[in-house]
């Protein structure tokens, strides 16, 4: 798989080595002389010295051919015309960018461009993790979109010993999985829920709250 990335910093040069390591074909494209010379020196990977949002810049790194473009520069108005321009001019099939401003993100998909942010991604770990003590993994899938959350029952949950077809499930709620000793079991309704289980949750960020509550017994 080809990947083109264009951005700047420390956390860009971690990404396309991990894509690197898992043997993708790595285009980088950052505007800094200084850093392109320190990325081409460490990475294996192809070095683009120039401004992302450039067609002709997007062209000499090949984006005719690529894969997966990543638009992650600090300049929120950039990345979108990256994106736009990978999508429209080049019919690129998997583009994504970066919203530095989480506000931005639902702009960005009303002009058809699938956005992250890392902003919105943390405080949802950081709000989940210190209010519910039974979630041991919580982890934002489909771009934000999806939530899927691991919670280990204890003595005190209002699901501990029932069948899970007698659990009122708040809507675009799912269990579905069921780890116990060890073993993996695909929940059906007559399945009994006991202490100690670990049940993993699939959510919708507007229900996340609710349907999580509804397992730890967690007040607001």
């Amino acid at each position: 798989m080809k990947v083109l990335i264009i951005g700047e910093g420390k956390t860009l040069y971690f990404l396309c080595r991990n894509f690197a390591a898992k043997g993708h074909e790595v285009v980088l494209i950052n505007r800094s002389r200084e850093e392109c010379a320190e990325l081409a020196r460490r990475l294996k990977a192809t070095v683009v010295c120039g401004d992302g949002s450039d067609p002709e810049i997007l062209q000499e790194a090949g984006a005719m051919g690529a894969d997966v473009i990543l638009a992650m520069t600090p300049n929120d108005q950039d990345n979108l015309v990256i994106s736009q321009l990978a999508s429209l001019q080049y019919c690129v099939p998997r583009v994504l960018a970066l919203a530095n401003d989480p506000d931005n993100t639902e702009v960005f998909e009303q002009l058809g461009v699938h956005a992250f942010s890392t902003t919105l991604i943390i405080s949802s770990l950081i709000e989940q993790r210190a209010s519910l003590e039974q979630i041991t993994n919580l982890l934002p899938v489909g771009e934000g979109r999806v939530n899927v959350t691991e919670i280990v029952l204890d003595a005190d949950s209002p699901v501990a010993g029932k069948l899970l077809k007698d659990i009122a499930l708040q809507e675009n709620g799912l269990v579905a999985v069921v780890i116990r000793d060890h073993r993996a079991i695909v929940p059906r309704g007559a399945t009994q829920l006991l202490e100690g289980d670990r049940v993993v949750l699939i959510t919708l960020p507007e229900n996340h709250g609710p349907v999580v509550r509804s397992f730890t017994g967690e007040k607001r």
